[in-house]
């Protein structure tokens, strides 16, 4: 069983993550962050390294996935390969942060990856809000993230809407974050819990 966490920059994706690893006994995959060598080069200047970054990031999550799917275990994993191409790569194309050149050597190499894989068994779709974003993101205090610009979040969002709204690929769990408070209110993680659960048996 494979369950994939989606959101926008500081939706509580991780949170939610290890949460459920540890309620479900699944094993969490975690985006890789910390060790990422441009992403604070990215966040000072983001159209010289978006290329570098985005293809970084398709490395990683690919050997991720190869990882996920060559195994029998059961996994909860923070953010997808499709994220990185429907969301972050075509939105930094779009607002001149990535060269059209770049682009297409970069969702040629994504369609040529994403055919050799399979979409997870459940997609859950962390929606938020800008302002729920934004206070998550100063709370978690990453020094690179303090400059993420408001406009840029929105656009990811619009992004976000575009992608879940025509996502066929599997089973889909959407989520509002603004109205669920699950890392403080095991009421709230009750009530995810048993929405998963519903899906997962309707899978078999």
């Amino acid at each position: 069983m494979h369950i994939a966490i989606v959101g926008n920059i500081g939706a509580g994706k991780t949170t939610l993550t290890e949460l459920l690893s540890k309620h479900l006994g699944f094993e969490a995959h975690f985006e890789a962050v910390d060790n990422n060598p441009y992403l604070e080069d990215f966040y000072s200047d983001m159209k010289r390294w978006s290329f570098n970054l985005q293809i970084y990031f398709l490395n990683s999550r690919f050997n991720q996935i190869r990882e996920i799917t060559s195994g029998e275990r059961n996994i909860v994993q923070d953010r997808t390969i499709y994220e990185d191409a429907y969301i972050f790569a075509e939105n930094l194309h779009e607002m001149g942060l990535m060269t059209s050149r770049d682009y297409d050597n970069y969702r040629a190499i994504f369609d040529n990856m994403t055919s050799f894989i399979k979409a997870p068994d459940l997609l859950i779709y962390l929606k938020a809000s800008v302002p729920t974003l934004v206070n998550n993101i100063q709370r978690r205090g990453r020094e690179y993230e303090a400059g993420i610009r408001l406009d840029y979040l929105s656009k990811l969002n619009e992004k976000y809407q575009k992608w879940i709204g025509g996502y066929k690929e599997g089973k889909l769990l959407v989520l509002d974050k603004d109205k669920l408070d699950f890392a403080n209110n095991p009421e709230d993680l009750g009530f995810i819990i048993q929405s998963i659960e519903r899906e997962i048996h309707g899978l078999f």
